[in-house]
């Protein structure tokens, strides 16, 4: 049975997270049930990002101008879903223009974080992360080109995955910045807990996916390196030298640590130097969505983009990045590690102010450059302590983003704070492997408190 019977019913109308009604999906339904084979995702509902595509509806990006064009085609990972007996029932909603992670346009207004209303549920796979939060979804499927399924999971206390930019189609998914290669795309399912993660890639890790999209390396779910039970080697940083994090982040990862210690895994510090957004890139953005009205919430980063080209040239050579790729695997390897653990941005923050602190999603926008695969898991609340020590935070700078960074955490105790689990690239099992190890432990933990 579906979940939502209609865009707009109590749920949607609370958070404001569904932007589309899939009506075809009542009509799959009896052809589902009249199937010998039950398929891995057999009757299983499952919402799409907005900007995926779905044969006859609208990938808006949150831009008015993309209204009323209808797509002629499913994008490949929904036509998998179907194929593997999902039934992909409404598309939810996203920031103007993808590049926030906030959750707001003119077309559809601002989504809502369903833990507390002043909130963010993140962005850009915001409507995703707010639905499955609410119940409303068990399992959905977004994009990410610098946090975009991470950072709404953390805010909204779920998980997600960004497998490898080539691991899954990307065919039929719209792109607000079409040719951008520097951070690289990548497309995940989002969803309460990682099991239902792993079976997501395993049903779309099929040989439908490699015949519909000969572009996608043709590698099956690798189950031995999901179910293996033997010890890790983990790397770990509290910091990116550049966002310093706030006291629940901080100690989600420390506190992670410990437990994945004591279960026998070898833990390693590491030094990670950060790499970030190149502002020239964003011009691209500022064409694409030209002639728009501006929604108030990316407002500071349209004015980035409208920069005389000297200087974003300037601001690109301040913040270019380092040759990371090599040097980051060469330092890897010499570890001999086989996972990182690492702070993802949280708790949520107050609405408006992701379009203030792009700096923030340094966390997360690192593995896009790097295209190693990320996700990640819920481990912990913020606490009065929490919320005592940030009144003493002064970030690494002690500047205008880190006094900014104070007020959009504030207020937060109770709200879920996550960790960020990586791995190598095409290495998606062991990652998730490696979260479902900190959601075991996790999950422990809590029991015995």
């Amino acid at each position: 049975m579906l979940i939502l019977h209609t865009p707009r019913n109590n749920l949607t109308k609370e958070i404001n997270c569904v932007t589309d009604y899939l009506q075809e999906s009542e009509s799959q339904l009896p052809q589902v049930k009249r199937q010998e084979k039950k398929d891995l995702l057999y009757g299983v509902p499952v919402s799409i990002k907005d900007s995926i595509n779905c044969k006859g509806h609208d990938s808006t990006l949150g831009l008015a101008k993309r209204l009323n064009q209808p797509a002629a085609e499913d994008g490949v990972v929904v036509q998998v879903l179907k194929r593997q007996g999902a039934l992909p029932f409404v598309k939810t909603n996203v920031p103007q223009s993808l590049l926030s992670y906030d959750c707001s346009n003119l077309i559809f207004g601002q989504t809502v974080n369903p833990l507390d209303h002043t909130k963010t549920p993140g962005g850009s796979s915001g409507g995703e992360g707010a639905l499955i939060s609410s119940g409303g979804s068990i399992l959905g499927i977004g994009t990410d080109v610098g946090g975009s399924l991470r950072i709404p999971a953390a805010f909204c206390g779920i998980c997600s995955l960004k497998a490898t930019g080539g691991r899954l189609s990307k065919k039929g998914m719209v792109s607000s910045i079409p040719g951008q290669k520097s951070a690289v795309v990548g497309i995940g399912p989002m969803a309460r807990d990682v099991d239902s993660l792993a079976l997501c890639m395993r049903a779309l890790l099929c040989d439908d996916m490699f015949r519909l999209d000969p572009t996608v390396l043709p590698v099956p779910f690798n189950e031995e390196v999901f179910s293996s039970s033997r010890p890790l080697r983990v790397g770990y940083y509290d910091t990116d030298s550049f966002t310093m994090p706030g006291p629940s982040m901080r100690r989600a990862v420390l506190e992670t640590k410990q437990l994945l210690e004591n279960a026998g895994h070898t833990v390693l510090i590491t030094i990670i130097h950060l790499c970030v957004l190149r502002p020239n890139k964003l011009s691209v953005l500022f064409s694409f969505s030209k002639g728009e009205p501006e929604d108030p919430n990316i407002k500071q980063l349209l004015l980035l983009c409208k920069a005389p080209g000297w200087l974003r040239s300037l601001l690109s050579w301040v913040v270019k990045p380092i040759e990371y790729c090599r040097e980051f695997i060469a330092e890897w390897r010499k570890l001999d590690l086989d996972v990182m653990l690492c702070p993802v941005v949280g708790p949520a923050f107050q609405i408006g102010f992701p379009g203030k602190l792009s700096v923030a999603a340094s966390y997360t926008i690192l593995y896009n450059y790097l295209d190693f695969p990320a996700g990640v898991v819920p481990v912990t609340t913020v606490t009065k302590e929490d919320e005592e020590e940030l009144k003493t935070y002064r970030g690494h700078y002690n500047d205008w983003w880190d006094k900014v960074f104070v007020k959009a955490i504030r207020g937060g105790v109770g709200l879920p704070v996550a960790v960020q689990c990586v791995a190598l690239p095409w290495q998606e099992e062991l990652c998730l492997r490696f979260m479902k190890e900190v959601e075991t432990l996790t999950q422990r933990k809590q029991r015995n408190l």
